[in-house]
């Protein structure tokens, strides 16, 4: 262990496929600060991921799940309580995918079925989460439930098409439920807007690798890494921000707060010159 920050806290991680994932990070930061974790992502995911391994370095429990079915978000959350001997303390929601972005689908020639589908994997998922943890009262006084969220909610970037939309929806139920949950169980809820990470979901992108460039150029402490944003997530989990919720949280490097930067400046010359 390298620190106590979450010592005799537990909580679910959703989204961990591999070491690219930020959820796997976050995993290993929170066992790192004393957590104990329960792992869960899709069966698919899970069958295809690496996540028995992060399960074996943190002693952590894996239980699959499709966050799209009421019934199996259910199941593990009744599993996960009697695991960990009742309520507990954390949720991470990092779970994101939208088919018409997989198929490089151009966002005014949507196919609806499949943006139905990204609200339903990338935003609902988050609601039915909530829901479920709130009927159960299964959340500990002042627990925290951190999403992973990123600013094309805010501002419209090429090739995110309709997740974008799904990141406004998450961000919505996170104040919406914010309030009810800390009205009535103090518990807050917040999401992280992060850097463009080289995730293996965010690498299927078109043209991802501009993307994060571009932002690298635009952010006075460039992009925020993956093992920056686990760091993060450990400090809103644990009871130094307990006053802490209903927001959304840039960690971008200053991203969001840019309007043109020297480099990018630069770059937008230099451009020019090569082309006369």
């Amino acid at each position: 262990m390298e620190g106590k920050l979450l010592t005799g806290k537990k909580g679910i991680i959703f989204g961990a496929l591999n070491d690219k994932s930020i959820a796997w990070q976050v995993a290993l930061k929170a066992w790192q600060q004393g957590a104990e974790l329960v792992l869960t992502n899709s069966p698919v995911a899970v069958r295809m991921g690496t996540i028995s391994d992060l399960a074996a370095i943190t002693g952590s429990k894996v239980i699959p799940a499709d966050a799209t079915k009421m019934d199996e978000i259910d199941r593990l959350i009744s599993e996960c309580m009697n695991h960990l001997g009742g309520k507990f303390d954390f949720i991470l929601h990092s779970i994101g995918m939208s088919p018409n972005v997989r198929k490089e689908i151009p966002y005014e020639q949507t196919i609806y079925e499949n943006m139905l589908r990204t609200f339903d994997i990338s935003a609902l998922s988050f609601h039915r989460i909530l829901q479920t943890a709130y009927k159960y009262d299964a959340i500990n006084e002042w627990g925290s439930v951190v999403a992973l969220s990123y600013v094309a909610a805010q501002r419209t970037l090429t090739g995110y098409n309709d997740m974008g939309d799904a990141k406004a929806l998450l961000e919505s139920i996170a104040r919406s439920f914010g309030y009810i949950y800390g009205r009535d169980r103090k518990v807050r809820i917040n999401t992280i807007s992060q850097s463009p990470t080289p995730t293996t979901a965010g690498s299927s992108i078109h043209g991802f690798d501009s993307l994060v460039d571009f932002s690298e150029r635009m952010s006075p402490l460039g992009n925020a890494t993956a093992e920056e944003c686990a760091d993060y997530c450990v400090v809103l989990f644990s009871d130094l921000t307990r006053k802490v919720t209903m927001q959304n949280l840039y960690h971008d490097g200053g991203f969001s707060s840019m309007g043109m930067s020297l480099k990018a400046i630069e770059q937008y010359k230099k451009s020019f010159e090569e082309c006369d």
